[in-house]
């Protein structure tokens, strides 16, 4: 690895989210000729003391000074810029992070698979965004004034919420607010089966395991909802549906418009419905004739979220009401999740144990 490292231009932290140059990528943005120091910040305490320590007149050790300060400001702006605009390359993708919408650079919500519309990233990294797709460059956002929900949320004397997910951050909201998670008892019996994982080698893999249970579950007459968790999964998984010929509807960023609309066709039978974790949130997906003998809704999830809470959500769509339904979530080692945890250990294990391709790896209670 020292040997591959010695060649890298600049290193990637993709859990911190932190990109930083190496010495080979500081020499090489230097154009010749140039000053070497040109990106490289100064030791300013070691600079203002030996100015302080001369024996110049005073005017003159200000003047210095404020050079020196001055020059370190200059370098670090322009540090910061290089980082900003290398964090836009390799660590925030088109139809993940941001989509692009009549030539300008929109947020995508993490959590909820929605615009954030007015909302900018700060810092210059939206700038930057803005740089790497060819779009018009706005005047950065100056923040005034910023608190942490946290704290906005402690200036109330009382707090108390409702939601479906709280369970899985009941140890968040006691150490945080000292507030206990009840929950309470559902009014139907939830009668959904959650299968265990199934956990494929490669995303190709994994991806045609998907289609193929699509495909099993809309033979059967029942709705299937695809959980997806960005927009470019939604579409990739489109395309192939499409060239199945599989009649379906996408979810996502993009059709926010048609929210309504297609949720309320994602209980008819056979109906599939591919959408981003914004789907039919806080809507009851009401299941069309025959629905239920069939086995009720289905829920197929592509990928596992940072989020357990997120994964819950998606799961929570199918079996409301002591409705029947089924919930199953796809992974594969080279999903970003799993692969900022190690997944090459567990790839190793699969190869030693005789892996053949399409096999899958799944937990047997």
């Amino acid at each position: 690895m020292p040997v591959v490292d010695s060649e890298l231009l600049f290193r990637i932290d993709e859990k911190t989210t932190r990109v930083d140059l190496t010495e080979k990528g500081l020499t090489a943005i230097t154009k010749s000729g140039e000053d070497p120091e040109f990106f490289v910040l100064p030791d300013i305490g070691v600079s203002l003391s030996e100015v302080e320590k001369s024996d110049i007149p005073n005017e003159e050790k200000l003047k210095k000074k404020e050079n020196i300060l001055n020059d370190y400001a200059q370098k670090a702006d322009r540090i910061h810029t290089v980082q900003q605009l290398l964090k836009a390359y390799a660590l925030f993708e088109k139809d993940v992070e941001y989509i692009i919408v009549d030539g300008a650079i929109k947020i995508v919500d993490e959590q909820t698979g929605r615009i954030m519309e007015g909302r900018r990233y700060s810092d210059g990294l939206h700038q930057a965004l803005e740089a790497k797709e060819n779009v018009k460059i706005e005047a950065a956002t100056q923040t005034y004034a910023t608190v942490t929900l946290q704290n906005f949320f402690r200036m109330y004397h009382k707090l108390a919420g409702m939601t479906g997910t709280a369970e899985t951050e009941a140890g968040e909201f006691w150490s945080i607010y000292k507030l206990d998670v009840v929950s309470i008892p559902t009014n139907v019996s939830v009668i959904r089966k959650d299968m265990e994982d199934l956990v494929y080698k490669t995303k190709r893999e994994k991806y045609k395991a998907v289609i193929d249970a699509i495909e099993k579950l809309r033979s059967e007459g029942r709705p299937v909802l695809v959980g997806t968790t960005s927009v470019e999964i939604s579409e990739l998984l489109s395309r192939m549906l499409t060239q199945m010929k599989i009649p379906h509807n996408v979810l996502n960023a993009k059709q926010h418009a048609r929210e309504a609309t297609v949720v309320a066709e994602a209980g008819l039978a056979g109906a599939i419905t591919i959408a981003t974790n914004m789907a039919g949130r806080g809507t009851d997906i009401k299941l069309g004739p025959g629905v239920k003998d069939a086995g009720g809704l289905a829920i197929i999830g592509t990928e596992r979220h940072e989020s357990r809470r997120v994964d819950r959500q998606l799961r929570g769509r199918a079996g409301r009401q002591g409705d029947p339904g089924s919930s199953l979530f796809f992974v594969s080692l080279e999903d970003d999740l799993m692969r900022m945890f190690g997944s090459e250990k567990i790839a190793g294990m699969m190869d030693k144990l005789g892996y053949k391709e399409g096999d899958v790896i799944q937990q047997y209670d």
